[in-house]
């Protein structure tokens, strides 16, 4: 064997992310050999996030949206994300309505990090969002929700809190879950053409 385990990943990280995310282990390993490659000190810097979102994105800009991500996955606020968090990002942004996806939608939301979450915020949010939307799609948009400000508006309406209100995780995940709109309005659905 030999250094052939460095490049394996190790027995508790996978079954850790069998159990937290749907993936199997062959599609684990696979992402990890990939993750190796692409980042051979295995950690990954911002710079680096945004251009893995680039791929998925390639009508659109989504800096500021992969940054957010970012900063919402480097849950131990050291700069990089490790391959575990990286996985559990992959996870969460691709996966179903779970409570886990709306506690990671609530810290995607929560730009300062304080636990709640204002208005300022959902725009800013809502604001890299709308640069993830490609231009055919924009113009597609219902009249209510086709500008940052009015996506924001719309959604901060879900919640019934006024202007100046600060929105709780609790009520968040509550507000979308009882809330078809908020739902959709809390994420980029690239349009089925």
């Amino acid at each position: 064997m030999g250094n052939a385990t460095s490049s394996a990943i190790s027995k508790e990280i996978l079954e850790d992310l069998k159990l937290t995310t749907k993936f199997s282990e062959q599609e684990i390993s696979q992402w990890y050999e990939n993750f190796q490659k692409q980042c051979p000190s295995g950690r990954i810097s911002p710079g680096e996030f945004e251009e893995i979102y680039a791929r998925f994105f390639p009508d659109s800009d989504p800096k500021s949206y992969a940054r957010h991500v970012f900063r919402s996955f480097d849950t131990n606020d050291d700069g990089t994300l490790d391959f575990k968090e990286y996985i559990i990002a992959l996870h969460m942004t691709s996966t179903g309505r779970t409570t886990r996806k709306l506690e990671w939608a609530f810290s995607l939301f929560d730009v300062d990090k304080n636990g709640y979450i204002t208005k300022a915020e959902v725009k800013e949010i809502c604001q890299a969002l709308f640069k993830l939307i490609p231009k055919e799609d924009l113009s597609k948009l219902p009249d209510d929700e086709n500008t940052p400000e009015k996506r924001a508006n719309k959604l901060w309406g879900c919640f019934e809190k006024k202007d100046n209100d600060r929105l709780a995780e609790g009520e968040f995940i509550t507000g979308v879950i009882e809330n078809e709109n908020a739902m959709r309005l809390i994420h980029y659905e690239p349009i089925k053409h």
